[in-house]
Parts: C-alpha cells; sequence; structure tokens
C-alpha cells in the first residue's frame, strides 16, 4: 500500500526497556517511514511523538512515566504524543488519568497500529486481546541500532511462572516465530550488512515448544544449526537462556562454531536452594553451579552474564552471605544486581517477611562491591592478551578515543575496550585484533594492532579455544 506524504511529517521515537521493546520500535518506525514520515531527534521539531513503555519493575514503571511527562512537557503545543508499550497494556487506565494529555493510547501487541494512531484526528486508544507483538510476513522494520548489529526477536511471552515476574501477566503465554521466518529475517539483516545477529526471547531455551512440543532448547538447536548454513563472516549472540535449558546439545553446537559467540546470558536470581524453590526456579543451587563447571570445561573461554535478586522476601543474612560466596568462587563476568520490586499480582508480592528498603540497598552495594572485584581479577589476567573486536565508533566523550567489543561483550549492557591508539582503524563497524594493556572499571583498554581478515570458522575456533579466562 502506497501513502503520499503527510504535511506534518515529522516523528520522535523513546524506546523503554528490553531490546524486545526496541525491536518493536524498529517495526513501528520502519512503518512510519513507508509512510512518509521523517524521524528526527530534537523533540521539539516532532509533530509526533512515540514512546513505548517498559512495566517490568516499579522503577521501569516510574521511568515510563517521568518520560510521558517530559515528552508533555518539551513538544511544541499541536504535537501528539502517543504512548504504546507494556504501560499500556498493564496500566491503561493509570495514564489515561495521569497524562490526559496523550493522544493515542496502543497497546504492546498492536504495534502495526501506530499508523492509525499518528493519524487519528481524536483521542484514542487501540488495546487489542493479544499483548505482545511477534512480527510475521513482510512488516517494515528499520533499524535503530549501529549497521553491524542487530536484534532478532524470536519469540514472546513466557511459559515460566517464577514468583516474583509480572512478565507472563503483560506479555501473554509464550508465542514462537517459525523457523521459516525467523531464517527470512535473519538472511535480512546479514544482506543489510549486520554482521552481529543478536537473538532475543523472554527464554530462549523455551523457543518452539508451543509449535513443536519438544522439551528443553531442542527446537533452539534445530534452529541455530539451520542459521549456521547461512555461509558468512558473523557472530551470532544469544541472550536469556535458563540453566536448565541449557543442554550437551546445545554445547557442542557452540563448541563446533565460533560463529555462535561463547557468550550466555543465563539468569540465575540466587544460589540458595530455599529461595529458589520460593521463587519457583526450575533448578537447584548445586545443579546451577554443575552447568557452569560443564561449561568451562567444554567451552573454556565462555563468558557468563547473569542476573541475582537481593531482597527477595525471607531472605535470612545467612543465605545472602551463601549468595556473595558463589559470586566470589564462580567469578562470572558480568552481573546484573536487582533489589527485589514487590509487584502487585504476583505471588512474591503476598508473601511474608517482606525485607526492608534499607536492608535491600546494604545487600546490592555488598554484592556489587563483590563483584567488582571479580571483574577486576578477571580484566587484570587479560591485560597481554590479544582478542578479535568490533570497532564501533568514537567514545561519546571525546574523539581521542575509540569504543570496540570482543564476543564478550555485549552491546548495551556489558562493558566496552577503550581504544587509546586505533590508528590502524580504516572504518568503524569492522574487525580487528585489539592488545589489551590495562582496565577501567568494568571496561578494557587496548590498542588496535591490525585489521582482521575474516576469519574460517577453524581458526576462529582455535584462537577461541586458547582464550581461556575464567578460573
Amino acid at each position: 500500500m502506497n501513502f503520499s506524504a503527510p504535511v506534518a511529517n515529522k516523528v520522535n521515537f523513546t524506546s523503554l526497556g528490553c531490546p524486545r521493546n526496541l525491536v518493536d520500535s524498529e517495526v513501528m518506525l520502519g512503518i512510519l517511514l513507508k509512510a512518509g514520515y521523517e524521524v528526527v531527534q530534537q523533540i521539539e521539531e516532532a509533530d509526533y511523538l512515540v514512546v513505548n513503555t517498559c512495566a517490568f519493575l516499579e522503577s521501569s514503571r516510574q521511568e515510563s512515566k517521568e518520560a510521558i511527562q517530559s515528552l508533555l512537557e518539551t513538544k511544541k503545543k499541536e504535537a501528539k504524543l502517543i504512548v504504546t508499550g507494556c504501560m499500556v497494556t498493564k496500566h491503561r487506565q493509570e495514564i489515561e488519568e495521569t497524562f490526559p494529555g496523550v493522544h493515542y493510547l496502543l497497546g504492546a501487541g498492536d504495534v502495526e497500529g501506530i499508523l492509525q494512531a499518528v493519524r487519528s484526528d481524536i483521542q484514542g486508544s487501540q488495546i487489542g486481546t493479544v499483548r505482545s507483538y511477534l512480527e510475521a510476513g513482510e512488516v517494515p522494520r528499520m533499524l535503530s541500532t549501529p549497521k553491524h548489529y542487530a536484534y532478532l526477536k524470536i519469540a514472546e511471552g513466557c511459559r515460566k511462572a517464577c514468583a516474583y515476574c509480572v512478565i507472563p501477566k503483560i506479555k501473554g503465554p509464550l508465542r514462537s516465530k517459525e523457523g521459516s521466518q525467523v531464517l527470512k529475517e535473519f538472511k535480512a539483516l546479514l544482506q543489510q550488512g549486520v554482521r552481529e545477529v543478536i537473538l532475543i526471547a523472554q527464554d530462549l531455551g523455551d523457543y518452539g515448544k508451543d509449535l513443536f512440543g519438544q522439551k528443553k532448547s531442542e527446537a533452539l538447536v534445530k534452529l541455530l544449526r539451520q542459521m549456521l548454513e547461512v555461509e558468512g563472516d558473523y557472530w551470532i549472540r544469544l541472550l536469556y537462556l535458563y540453566p536448565d535449558e541449557i543442554t550437551d546439545e546445545l554445547i557442542e553446537l557452540i563448541q563446533q562454531d565460533a560463529r555462535i559467540c561463547a557468550y550466555l546470558d543465563m539468569p540465575i536470581q540466587h544460589i540458595n536452594d530455599t529461595l529458589l524453590k520460593a521463587m519457583r526456579r526450575q533448578t537447584t543451587g548445586d545443579e546451577i553451579k554443575a552447568i557452569l563447571t560443564t561449561l568451562r570445561q567444554k567451552i573454556p573461554s565462555i563468558h557468563i552474564r547473569t542476573s541475582l535478586i537481593v531482597g527477595f522476601p525471607g531472605e535470612t543474612e545467612e543465605q545472602f552471605e551463601e549468595l556473595c560466596a558463589f559470586v566470589k568462587d564462580y567469578s562470572l563476568h558480568h552481573i546484573g544486581i536487582f533489589k527485589y520490586s514487590k509487584e502487585e499480582g504476583t505471588p512474591a508480592g503476598k508473601m511474608s517477611e517482606q525485607i526492608d528498603a534499607a536492608t535491600k540497598e546494604r545487600r546490592f552495594e555488598t554484592l556489587a562491591a563483590i563483584q567488582q572485584e571479580v571483574v577486576e581479577e578477571l580484566y587484570a589476567s587479560m591485560i597481554g592478551t590479544t582478542v578479535d573486536a568490533i570497532v564501533e565508533g568514537y567514545h561519546p566523550e571525546t574523539k581521542l578515543l575509540m569504543v570496540g567489543r570482543y564476543f564478550g561483550q555485549c552491546p548495551d549492557i556489558d562493558g566496552q575496550i577503550l581504544i587509546n591508539d586505533g590508528r590502524k582503524v580504516s572504518g568503524f563497524g569492522k574487525r580487528y585484533r585489539v592488545e589489551i594493556t590495562d582496565s577501567a572499571g568494568y571496561d578494557l583498554v587496548g590498542r588496535v594492532t591490525s585489521a582482521l581478515d575474516a576469519p574460517s570458522k577453524k581458526s576462529e575456533r582455535s584462537q577461541r579455544s586458547k582464550f581461556n579466562l575464567l578460573s
């Protein structure tokens, strides 16, 4: 369908929350660009402002509300504000009552209604029964990430029932994308010049269970094998794989093909068995430790990112100390630490023995300090080594530095390599050999030694097998 360009056609986007939200924002952006709209960075210039909200935690909802208020105060008088995403699906009434100046509300599952939302002459809403969006077919999408990496959402919703989490209520049940559609999108991204494809879902290991009824991560492994049949020099990165979904078959596949980054985002949440059971997690502390040990034995260079919760209802000092000891002993490269958030409608929200805010804060700061020491030790072991890294651009604060990432660093959430000698860099978004010379907090420091020609799978596996930074 072709549309003539509208007279008032400048759009500004704000995307909050997880990468899955970002993909939805990119689809809305693509639909509007195809219809003749123009994206602008300055809020004051926009005729339409779209904010894609997050409602995962109280802090997320507060950030969303602050963004809406700021846009209402900053936009020009005649500009229209469209609010979409999880806040709309879960907290529609609150938005309507708090922000009467919002022009249109669009549910998280109603992404393709964005054109109707901006074109509506009157205030309105479109909030369907489907609570999450999963692109299928030829829907436009305009990447907002740097051209060398992109997110590929392969499933939405969640079949888990963790006691603290509202995601199933917000996003609905698991819905997986057909493998043929994933492959089509994967190939399209590569054709656009993307060289790092980051697979995302609420839990990648559950991919396909709603379609095929398979157990563990069988459907994911099959999908990855099909993706790896596509020739090319690229990375595939896996985000959000629960410990119980990491199988021997998946580990073997990562071993076999270095195009799958030796990096797993594996949410653990805690290590104490009593708390894990109260959280309704599917693994025990010993099982978590066993899978970490197996991963390190079979993939010595593996980097693990995880998330941990402090202050869950009933957490004792002894249980917290057990968590601290685990972080010290198992030396994970990346940890996101969260203070437990009491969420309405969750089993944990109804539990007695809620932990006070001061205790949560103290435990948060204690665990963060321990993790800082772990990272300093891990990064000290890297000084003098050379890694393959994507040089992404200049440092946002100075052109005297460049920034890059090696396979152990995921964009947006992990640290970077601060490059203080980039004289051999001929272009951004390409891979180079980088010598690590120092560390700075959660960042590494290095210098580019040479450009990197596309390595064969065999040579890249060999390099990775020597890159053992784990205890």
